[in-house]
């Protein structure tokens, strides 16, 4: 399927999205990953340590990136009202491969996106905010054609 992130298109079977040791994971996590537990027509699997929600209809993928796109204006905004704090978001992009399509852990090789929040107190004048935050329980695998 044609995944299309934001401009960037990739071609995919299918799309997981993680939600790793459910306990730990922030309250940000938890919303983004229900967001993706609702959409029509995927399937859910859970284990102790994860969650996971697979994704192989295009639609349903581009309805959970509108729904997480919501949800994370909505969290910059929370902030923008009671005036005292700036909050931004960035997707990460993670992969690695050898020759043979392998990953470090000798699973398939994937493009692996996170997000990392940034979170500002103090003075807005700056570009970037004061702290940055990797949300490592949260996050999404792009599987690659014909796996």
């Amino acid at each position: 399927m044609q995944i299309d992130f934001y401009g960037f298109q990739f071609e995919a079977s299918r799309v997981t999205c993680y939600l790793w040791s459910p306990w730990r994971a922030s309250a940000l996590e938890h919303r983004l990953f229900n967001e993706m537990k609702q959409l029509p027509g995927v399937h859910v699997e859970s284990t102790p340590d994860e969650l996971r929600v697979q994704i192989a209809d295009v639609k349903a993928w581009q309805q959970g990136l509108v729904s997480m796109s919501r949800l994370l204006k909505g969290w910059q905004e929370e902030a923008t009202g009671a005036g005292k704090e700036r909050r931004l978001y960035r997707w990460l992009f993670e992969g690695d491969t050898d020759e043979h399509g392998y990953d470090h852990a000798n699973d398939v090789a994937c493009l692996w996106v996170y997000l990392r929040v940034g979170i500002d107190t103090g003075e807005f004048e700056a570009d970037e905010p004061s702290e940055w935050i990797d949300l490592h329980s949260f996050g999404v695998r792009f599987w690659p054609p014909g796996r």
